[in-house]
């Protein structure tokens, strides 16, 4: 019986429930602190990395809105830089993880402790997205204005066939007189009278 007593765990007793309740609500409370005072520590290291971003940002073309280097509190902070990547610090509170929401889920771009590498990533994606987005907008004016030829070229071909179907007619009409003067010329000549 004795053996019985020693294998169970020790606790403290308490007699009221509401120093039970107090117990569990000091807990929950320690616990929230220490949340909180996590989130805190990634939201610092995500402003240290967009301090290392601003100027980068500054730079970016001023019609260019894909861009938003804003940090978002919740359950887990995170730096946004457009609408489908954003960076966010890892389990260890040390590494950042730059990530990318694809069409396949999700992909991480670069993981590490070193802010420098960091910032380094985020502004080659950066310059990598301000070229396709010049390369897009070029591709657009490249079709308007190749839209633009085709409708001219078109209003050319159909002065061009108006023009030729009127030469058609024309050479239709003095092949058919040609013809008719031919065959009196052949009457003619053929039973003279």
């Amino acid at each position: 019986m004795s053996e019985m007593q020693d294998n169970v765990v020790p606790h403290t007793r308490i007699r009221s429930l509401r120093d039970a309740i107090r117990k569990v609500q000091l807990g929950e409370v320690e616990r929230s602190d220490v949340v909180v005072e996590l989130q805190d520590t990634e939201r610092a290291r995500l402003d240290m990395l967009a301090d290392e971003l601003k100027d980068v940002f500054k730079e970016i073309p001023e019609d260019d809105d894909q861009f938003s280097l804003q940090i978002i509190s919740g359950s887990t902070p995170r730096l946004w830089i457009d609408a489908t990547s954003h960076v966010a610090v890892g389990g260890d509170r040390k590494t950042y993880r730059f990530l990318k929401d694809t069409r396949l889920g999700r992909v991480v771009i670069l993981e590490t402790a070193i802010i420098d590498d960091m910032a380094d990533c985020l502004t080659e994606y950066i310059a990598e997205r301000v070229i396709e987005r010049e390369k897009a907008l070029e591709g657009d004016w490249l079709n308007s204005r190749l839209k633009e030829v085709a409708q001219e070229s078109r209003v050319v071909r159909v002065r061009e066939s108006r023009t030729s179907w009127l030469a058609v007619a024309g050479a239709f009409g003095i092949g058919i007189a040609a013809g008719v003067i031919g065959l009196i010329a052949f009457a003619w000549f053929a039973n003279p009278i």
